[in-house]
């Protein structure tokens, strides 16, 4: 019976790095390194294309983190964490990763870690972080500066100082920007508790609003209250969120 074989790939921004992985996976005949990455967004693409059982990735990089390349897959491969720093390492198991080597690493830990990865390979066990917890583990990362929005093949950074508000839509959130709406996998709720609370507002239950956006307030003829936004946008607002906006807008005073 022959051994199974797993296709992998490496991705990390530095050549060097690159290199090394490659180099401790060469003398594994069973691992084919299908594609080397040097940012977050050829992984994501290699990840599309091949479908690997492996994942060996760097988590601080240029483009994409290796935490918003975990966020965006469907389906996630056995993921190993390979970094030159510590810090990282209670997220990256909440994320489900196998294991997390800390460059520079032996011949003999890194062998451990691959060891792990096939293992989990074998189980069969590729469901994966959900989105809440990646989300949720990215916390370390709060408040936000960015989001990160994949739409088929494509993958979008949406900077959190051009957006105007947040909608909710079911599982997903539309985040509206001036140039355009993008609509990411995420409830409100998980957005909501990234977000810095002296520049976003959850103003209703299906609305955050960025505050330098509120260009005033208006009541209704049912005494019902709308935010009026500086492009002009109209969005409801909810008994609670009038009061959360009333108590920032007073403290503006």
């Amino acid at each position: 019976m022959s051994e199974r074989t797993y296709t992998a790939i490496i991705v990390d921004d530095e050549d060097l790095a690159r290199a090394v992985v490659a180099e401790h996976l060469a003398v594994h005949p069973e691992i084919r390194v299908v594609a080397s990455c040097p940012n977050g967004f050829e992984a994501v693409k290699a990840c599309a294309e091949h479908r690997p059982d492996l994942m060996f990735l760097d988590i601080q990089m240029p483009k994409l983190t290796g935490f918003e390349v975990l966020e965006i897959l469907d389906p996630q491969p056995t993921v190993v964490f390979i970094t030159a720093y510590d810090q990282h390492a209670l997220k990256a198991f909440e994320v489900h990763a196998v294991d997390y080597l800390l460059k520079p690493f032996s011949a003999d830990r890194f062998e451990e870690a691959l060891v792990r990865a096939k293992a989990r390979c074998d189980q069969g066990d590729a469901t994966g972080p959900q989105p809440t917890v990646l989300h949720d583990a990215a916390r370390s990362d709060w408040p936000l500066d960015r989001l990160v929005v994949k739409d088929g093949a494509k993958v979008s950074l949406v900077p959190l100082a051009k957006l105007d508000y947040v909608q909710a839509q079911d599982d997903y959130v539309l985040l509206k920007t001036a140039e355009k709406s993008h609509l990411k996998q995420q409830t409100i709720s998980s957005l909501e508790q990234r977000l810095d609370p002296k520049r976003f507002l959850r103003i209703h239950r299906s609305f955050i609003i960025q505050l330098d956006r509120l260009a005033r307030l208006e009541q209704t003829p049912s005494e019902s209250w709308v935010a009026v936004l500086t492009d002009g946008n109209r969005l409801p607002v909810s008994k609670s969120g009038y009061a959360r906006l009333k108590t920032v807008l007073d403290q503006s005073l």
